[in-house]
């Protein structure tokens, strides 16, 4: 007698309707008091700085309504500036203040880059706070400072320099030097004078750029450190040397970053004062020679003439600034979305 087994029927609970029509709780972060005070100083924090700059700006146009009255769009083509005359505008001004911008960027970035660099990649762990605090203390050094060096000790030997550049390099336009006659000056004579070399927008470009390496060198040296370490290791897992893995990791990662510290040590550029002020010559005509002497900017402008100002001359003093706001106000915020958008890695390949 053999016994069978009928097979054993499993069934599958049918799923409860009220747990299928049930809406899904949404997590989210509680708040309470705490979290809704630190949310409102937040916001006012950011409306009263848009406010703040707000009212700037309208201070500046109130008060240079008078000159842009009289000047009109004669303000941004005039080169002269005599506001007795009613002959003035911002045409050679803000020539010059772009010019002295341009050349401290261009010493700046270089030195920012190898800054960053070093001390991200290259600096030995012991040693990189100690550099990192040095080179965030040189921001930190009074504007008056650096126009002293500039203007006692660096002018002095960087007048061979510049004869340098003009005789080797004299056949490109900006870096040729041209004298009251118009005549391109021969750098080769010894009977030439040295002065025609001082003051020059060359000059206070590298002090400027002294001074907006550590800003600059900041920002790079965040973008830098914040690589991601499984992109570094595959590099180096493929084989690549250190400055391979730099060249297809670090440095992609942190293009964003290069692009609005530069911007941003651009726009720090066009707003200084006393350093050029006290380095160059001025001159009321647009000068592209950056290795001759004389060149002017916005701010050396106010500076110099703010005091003797009244009137019509006071009111011109207020537009230029007004121009020089905006002007710094565009390019930082071009800055800002550069490195707000910036993302790493996204372009690294390992």
């Amino acid at each position: 007698m053999s016994a069978t087994t009928s097979p054993v029927e499993t069934t599958t609970p049918a799923p409860r309707e009220d747990q299928d029509a049930r809406p899904r709780v949404v997590l989210g972060a509680s708040t309470d008091g705490a979290d809704r005070l630190f949310r409102s100083v937040l916001t006012a924090s950011g409306v009263a700085v848009l406010a703040i700059m707000g009212l700037v700006g309208v201070f500046l146009t109130y008060r240079a309504v008078q000159a842009l009255d009289v000047a009109r769009f004669s303000f941004l083509t005039t080169e002269a500036w005599n506001p007795g005359n009613r002959n003035f505008g911002v045409k050679a001004i803000l020539v010059g203040t772009v010019l002295i911008g341009l050349t401290a960027v261009v010493f700046a970035v270089p030195l920012a880059t190898a800054s960053a660099l070093y001390i991200s990649e290259y600096s030995p762990r012991r040693l990189q706070r100690s550099l990192i605090a040095v080179v965030d203390l040189m921001a930190a050094v009074p504007s008056v400072v650096y126009g002293l060096w500039g203007a006692f000790f660096l002018q002095a030997h960087v007048v061979d320099v510049s004869r340098w550049l003009a005789t080797y390099f004299g056949w490109f336009p900006p870096l040729s030097v041209i004298d009251s006659n118009g005549k391109r000056v021969d750098p080769t004579d010894p009977l030439a004078s040295a002065s025609v070399y001082t003051s020059s927008t060359f000059i206070a470009g590298m002090v400027v750029g002294v001074m907006i390496t550590p800003i600059v060198s900041s920002i790079m040296r965040e973008a830098f450190m914040q690589a991601p370490v499984g992109e570094r290791e595959g590099a180096y897992a493929l084989g690549a040397t250190r400055w391979g893995m730099i060249r297809a990791v670090v440095l992609p990662f942190g293009k964003g970053g290069m692009i609005g510290g530069t911007m941003l040590g651009l726009g720090r550029a066009l707003g200084e004062t006393i350093a050029v002020y006290m380095i160059i010559s001025p001159v009321f005509q647009v000068q592209w020679h950056i290795l001759q002497n004389g060149a002017i900017s916005v701010s050396s402008l106010i500076a110099l003439r703010y005091g003797e100002s009244q009137g019509l001359a006071l009111s011109a003093l207020f537009a230029a600034g007004l121009a020089l706001f905006l002007m710094t106000l565009v390019v930082n915020f071009i800055a800002s979305s550069i490195v707000a958008r910036s993302r790493s890695g996204a372009g690294s390949e390992a």
